[in-house]
């Protein structure tokens, strides 16, 4: 198995929640060695891409208005953030640390290195890992409630998992949370803490930070603990790995150990399996993940309480067993696996379809690394055109457009005045200007601080200059 030496913590403050659709404004990365010494940082900016809408509550959380006249394009943006993040990882592979970064951030970096012709999944290829914190503090707070403070969610008994909270209860200044930097700084500080009681636990997670390490903690002896926090309650499961979908191996299922009879779901015939499969939901004995995602467990040999659930030990094990051994129940679970219906909507944007439209071609991809190093403009024209990929050549074009419009080819300029049109003129998933517009100057009759007034005001005039652009078509 490969050792993990250098850990990579970053952040992202963007447009807005919609990750098909919101941009990154400002990346923080901080470069650490495994025993969270800080040895590099990068934080890097832009300005908002010419059709991407601003949302002015998320403006008011990242407070980022003096990007509205960067002269960063987002395009260099992250190309820098992708060589960076290479250089990092060349001689040593690393792990990506986020926090709640595979449901938000590390889709945004996807789908933008995506956007930019660079490639998506540079977090978990070429030997590298990735780990989601928060994922990682549903186990901890589950099983290891010594390890950190937990913070109430409005005085409990509910908790909050959120990173300032977390800081704030356990004494490390949040002042800066929501700048990208200061939230690596903040991630690495909780992990500081939780190393100072709990070393071992951190070390368990940084092993499943990868689709191997997360197969051989699967295929060890004994059971695991599962963790979860789910409408800010703590969920706690003993599990053991019980089968996987032959065409979708990242996908796995789990048997929960703390049902009664064990061995009456082990005979289930596999239609009866089929529907607790299908059925969803957290009270039945079969949960499904994914390993190429942070999953909360760890192994029962690190807790310390062996009361923590409502079986005992000894018996959980005496389970575990049972259910490794049944190998006939283990392929009934994966053939019920295989033969679920996999309904995913066919996207409807460019943007949308980073996971479906496959691969990039040899030549492609040949052709992407011609275009980076390229300074020359017509040269760039005829790549983009040479595309075989129809992503690609859009996503090409609009970076051309972006970098000198008065310069690229007419019917680059029609397609490209053609998403302005459609981005800023319509509503759509990616928002609507005069929405926007029309919550910003709502809000600026709510807030009274002069902070968020100079951030609304600032936002409501980028909005106005957008709504400018669409009017000045339409006279």
């Amino acid at each position: 198995m490969i050792s993990h030496n250098n850990l990579i913590f970053y952040d992202t403050e963007t447009t807005g929640i919609q990750r098909d659709f919101s941009q990154i404004l400002q990346c923080g990365s901080v470069l650490t060695d495994k025993n969270l010494n800080t040895l590099s940082e990068q934080d890097i900016g832009c300005a908002p891409l010419p059709w991407i809408i601003p949302n002015p509550r998320a403006m008011l959380t990242n407070k980022k208005i003096n990007l509205f006249n960067s002269n960063v394009s987002h395009y260099e943006m992250i190309k820098d953030l992708q060589i960076q993040w290479k250089q990092w990882t060349l001689d040593n592979p690393g792990i990506f640390i986020s926090y709640n970064g595979h449901a938000f951030d590390e889709e945004l970096v996807r789908r933008q290195f995506f956007w930019n012709l660079l490639e998506p999944y540079v977090t978990n290829t070429n030997g590298n890992g990735r780990l989601d914190l928060m994922l990682m503090m549903h186990n901890v707070v589950s099983f290891f409630p010594e390890a950190i403070n937990i913070p109430l969610f409005e005085d409990g008994p509910k908790i909050s998992l959120k990173l300032e909270d977390i800081a704030r209860a356990n004494n490390i200044s949040a002042d800066s949370a929501h700048d990208a930097i200061a939230d690596c700084n903040l991630m690495i500080d909780v992990i500081k803490k939780i190393n100072l009681s709990t070393p071992e636990v951190f070390d368990s997670f940084l092993k499943i930070s990868t689709k191997s390490g997360v197969m051989a903690l699967l295929e060890s002896q004994g059971f695991l603990a599962l963790g979860e926090v789910f409408r800010r309650q703590i969920f706690r499961y003993p599990v053991i790995f019980c089968g996987s979908d032959p065409s979708r191996p990242n996908d796995i299922v789990f048997f929960d150990l703390s049902f009664d009879d064990p061995e009456e779901i082990l005979e289930l015939e596999l239609s009866e399996i089929f529907k607790l499969i299908n059925s969803g939901g957290r009270d039945g004995p079969l949960k499904k993940y994914k390993i190429n995602k942070t999953i909360p467990i760890c192994h029962s040999d690190l807790l310390t309480n062996k009361t923590i659930f409502d079986v005992d030990f000894n018996e959980l094990n005496r389970r575990a067993l049972l259910v490794k051994n049944h190998k006939d129940f283990q392929t009934k679970v994966s053939q019920a696996m295989s033969d679920r219906i996999m309904n995913f909507p066919e996207p409807e944007h460019i943007e949308q379809t980073i996971y479906s439209g496959g691969f990039p071609s040899y030549k492609d991809k040949d052709l992407m690394q011609e275009f980076h190093i390229s300074n020359d403009l017509n040269h760039r024209v005829k790549i983009a055109r040479n595309f075989e990929d129809e992503r690609i050549r859009v996503f090409a074009e609009r970076i051309i457009c972006q970098i000198s419009f008065e310069n690229a080819p007419e019917d680059f300029q029609r397609r490209y005045k053609l998403l302005f049109e459609e981005r800023i003129g319509t509503k759509g998933l990616w928002g609507y200007v005069k929405s926007s517009i029309d919550e910003s100057n709502k809000l600026l009759e709510e807030y009274s601080d002069n902070e968020s007034i100079t951030i609304l005001e600032e936002t409501l005039n980028h909005l106005k200059k957008m709504q400018s652009l669409i009017d000045e078509t339409q006279l």
